[in-house]
């Protein structure tokens, strides 16, 4: 097993974890990533994640000298296509994000595996034709009642999956790259009017979910925004609030973990906007709260999450799923159009766009990656940038 050693180094004021072992290839790595703690008061901290860092990559370059060894030993491709999707998953769990492999895993292990074990167990990796591939999308959108755009994740899966048999020359070219993909449906979110909004705000008042739904309907920020904010990303001097911090839920191995990252979804969903003052006292209402939760339970009070904004009575961080899961019941009780928790960000978007705010302004204001995204989503709602168009043309040829 390939050992990997390493130290920590600081810079400016900060952790590094360096990292330093031979790959695949043969050649030296030593990379470095900050720990995101500062020197002073973190050393036991910083040497478990150098420890932990160390442990994973030892784990990462083991994976893929077994599957390598793997490959070696079948060359030819005359493994099976279920057992070289199992072994490329193992693989990757060492060389990706938790929750990117969550995904990987969750699609393949209940979904892709069990069909072409029941229907194709024999079915060798250079038999695979696209036929195989294009049946098997059939069967997620016309049996599974799937949606086409789901089984276009299931296809990219398996598209990356035979890109490395192809890259390592166990087959001969990728069949995925030969298929017809389903055809992408067009996106459609569910928005609130303002009148629904206002209802919402008011039921959820006093309820768990209160800041979530604030958070959303005001800032349109995404699930994993929400619970990631934390309390120096707020600027009570300066009256701006960062978004730079997410807390995301994954499925690894049957086991469901958080994901906490400091970094979102793109790098345009980093941003700082202006506090809003209701958003304002609400937070304030929050920090005494929480200073009161914390006298009150005294050591039975979690700690573990003090950095995090959105908390319960006893410190635990609220998870992302509460969100989904808990708002879905919140509108059931109070009679409220079912939507999805997601929409609020739609809802927010919309309501921006109907009061004559720009379709630019709406895109940093939600983080979109480019202008395009904003466009292609809200295009159908701006109906005030119509108007101003038969206006203007209808003003040029008025003397004709």
């Amino acid at each position: 097993m390939a050992m990997v050693a390493g130290h920590l180094r600081e810079v400016k004021g900060y952790y590094h974890i360096v990292l330093s072992y031979v790959d695949s290839d043969g050649k030296r790595k030593t990379p470095s990533k900050s720990t995101g703690l500062p020197v002073k008061g973190n050393k036991k901290r910083a040497e478990a994640m150098l420890t932990a860092a160390k442990e994973k990559k030892e784990q990462e370059l083991a994976q893929k000298e077994h599957l390598t060894k793997t490959q070696n030993s079948n060359n030819s491709g005359e493994i099976s296509f279920a057992q070289y999707l199992s072994d490329w998953l193992s693989m990757m769990k060492g060389c990706v994000e938790q929750s990117t492999y969550g995904g990987y895993s969750r699609n393949i292990k209940k979904i892709i595996l069990p069909y072409y074990n029941e229907r194709f167990p024999s079915l060798k990796l250079c038999d695979v034709t696209p036929k195989h591939l294009q049946d098997f999308y059939s069967y997620v959108i016309n049996e599974r009642k799937s949606t086409a755009n789901t089984a276009i994740h299931y296809h990219a899966n398996i598209r990356k999956a035979l890109q490395n048999a192809y890259r390592t020359g166990m087959i001969t070219s990728n069949p995925a790259d030969r298929i017809q993909r389903p055809k992408i449906l067009p996106f459609t979110g569910g928005f609130y009017s303002v009148s629904e909004a206002e209802r919402l705000l008011e039921a959820v008042k006093g309820d768990p979910l209160e800041f979530g739904v604030m958070m959303a309907l005001y800032y349109g920020l995404r699930r994993s925004e929400v619970v990631g904010l934390k309390w120096s990303a707020v600027d009570f001097e300066n009256k701006r609030i960062s978004i730079n911090h997410v807390v995301t839920m994954c499925d690894v191995d049957g086991k469901t973990k958080i994901v906490a990252k400091d970094r979102t979804k793109t790098k345009s969903s980093t941003r700082t906007m202006p506090l809003i003052p209701k958003v304002e006292q609400y937070l304030l209402r929050m920090k005494r709260e929480q200073e009161q939760y914390k006298k009150l339970c005294g050591k039975s009070y979690c700690r573990d999450y003090s950095e995090y904004i959105y908390v319960n009575q006893i410190g635990e961080l609220i998870k992302p799923d509460f969100l989904t899961t808990h708002f879905h019941a919140l509108l059931e009780k109070n009679h409220l159009r079912q939507i999805r928790f997601h929409d609020l960000r739609h809802s927010c978007a919309s309501l921006l766009l109907s009061n004559g705010v720009s379709m630019k302004q709406i895109q940093e204001w939600l983080g979109h990656s480019n202008y395009s995204t904003t466009a292609n989503i809200y295009a159908h709602l701006d109906s005030k940038s119509k108007e101003v168009s038969a206006e203007t043309i209808s003003k040029l040829f008025s003397n004709a």
